[in-house]
């Protein structure tokens, strides 16, 4: 039984972006295989995390690039599940409590369908906007540093 499935509600037509979250529900996968298997979740958790943090890293470089706002509601969100995401793993490690583990698992399988088709199809939509290219880092549009692109009411 998989943690999440991949639908085509999640493909945002960017390349990159499409490739990076289906590795990232492919990886979420595989933790909660490991986690059903009963056997040790922690390097299967270790690798999502990993790739968690270089795929919020891709996209806030394309967001700098795009002229998005140093803290916006998008970038916010990813530092707090990282920080969700380190904490988990500190209590695996040092706590050898697993049980924040299951907790995320169900937790980053519900919020990241929402988040990808809200935070991330706003940042392609401006992408493609600004004739921004992530294959090259040419964009076309030049843009006013910290102008706002969330498309959130939510963000100051």
């Amino acid at each position: 039984m998989s943690t999440l499935a991949w639908t085509e509600s999640l493909v945002l037509n960017q390349p990159a972006l499409d490739t990076t979250h289906q590795e990232f529900v492919g990886l979420l996968n595989a933790f909660g295989a490991a986690l059903d298997g009963g056997g040790d979740a922690l390097p299967a958790y270790q690798a999502l995390l990993a790739h968690t943090e270089a795929h919020f890293a891709m996209e806030e470089d394309w967001m700098a690039r795009c002229g998005f706002e140093a803290q916006n509601c998008h970038a916010s969100q990813h530092a707090m599940v990282l920080k969700v995401m380190r904490e988990a793993l500190r209590y695996a490690d040092e706590l050898n409590d697993r049980e924040p583990l299951n907790i995320l698992r169900t937790e980053l399988a519900g919020w990241f369908p929402q988040h990808a088709e809200m935070m991330d199809a706003a940042l392609v939509f401006t992408m493609e906007q600004r004739g921004f290219d992530p294959a090259t880092d040419e964009c076309r549009e030049a843009v006013a540093a910290g102008s706002h692109s969330c498309s959130s009411g939510s963000c100051g």
